[in-house]
């Protein structure tokens, strides 16, 4: 089962929850920290680093000697990534996004692809616990390529938690697209509530069964609960507002291991998820056979 943990804002607790969670679930667990510009879920874990490979994507470089300045590189591409001057061919690299069309519609062949690092994907062992981190290069504005190249090494069949990036961009689709169930985490505040608002809608587009973790609980209003009662948003789990956990986390230790009452919550939080996933997947599988008998 692959499960997410997203969120509409940062500074939720997103790597929180989905730290506390592996670490509740028996059995061998890989989790796939895809918030690849600030990856920190290793710092609550203490791995040994494995393996690190570097990530890179396809960029065009120009043979002077071929290309007769025809620009139908330029006209292809969407991401103003190359030029054509009167005095040759200009490429931009950071623009790029790696598609391959200008080679293809090069009409001299002109064009070959050259790969530029990117960022690097890391594997990590923590007792019980695989994690495969993005780590992406300083300055570097491509970050699904990297997300995709981290999810590649998911495991099938196993137990999958993806930390994924905060916000609804391109980043976070990336991370929680084809998930069996995505935990949105949130805390009770306007801001809190606005960004979830959005969270869900994205879900929602994608697809995605959702439920809602509310960290700090006891701090901020009611709204977020209203919300989700109104949306049929069921609440997984509540975090409370206790100067013990923000302690922990100051400390890089974990919840479960700090706060031991907290250890049954995240147990019950795994059951809750594994019941919803369960119940949309049939839920799907039923539209599908009404579709097929229709």
């Amino acid at each position: 089962m692959i499960v997410a943990i997203a969120s509409g804002k940062g500074g939720t607790g997103k790597t929180t929850v989905a730290v506390n969670l592996a670490l509740s679930l028996s059995g061998e667990v890989q989790l796939l920290d895809c918030d690849v510009e600030a990856p920190n879920a290793h710092l609550f874990l203490k791995t040994v680093t494995a393996t690190r490979e570097i990530v890179g994507i396809p960029v065009p470089e120009i043979d002077a000697d071929c290309c007769n300045h025809c620009a139908e590189c330029s006209r292809l591409c969407q991401y103003h990534a190359i030029a054509v001057l009167g005095t040759g061919v200009m490429v931009f690299p950071e623009l790029c996004h790696g598609c391959g069309g200008c080679t293809l519609v090069c009409p001299e062949g002109a064009i070959r692809e050259i790969m530029r690092p990117i960022g690097a994907v890391e594997k990590l062992r923590a007792g019980n616990i695989e994690l495969v981190q993005g780590r992406l290069n300083v300055g570097e504005a491509l970050v699904p390529p990297l997300i995709r190249e981290v999810r590649a090494r998911m495991r099938d069949g196993g137990k999958v938690l993806i930390d994924a990036p905060p916000g609804t961009s391109c980043s976070m689709i990336a991370a929680v697209r084809n998930s069996d169930f995505v935990v949105l985490v949130t805390e009770p505040t306007p801001f809190g509530l606005n960004d979830l608002c959005l969270a869900v809608e994205t879900m929602r587009t994608l697809g995605l069964p959702c439920g809602v973790v509310i960290n700090r609980a006891d701090s901020g209003d009611g709204r977020v609960h209203d919300y989700c009662t109104a949306e049929g948003l069921q609440i997984l789990l509540e975090i409370p507002d206790d100067r013990r956990i923000a302690e922990a986390y100051s400390r890089g230790k974990t919840l479960i291991g700090s706060v031991p009452e907290v250890r049954p919550l995240f147990l019950s939080l795994a059951d809750q998820i594994q019941t919803l996933a369960a119940a949309s997947s049939e839920r799907q599988a039923e539209k599908g056979r009404i579709r097929v008998c229709g």
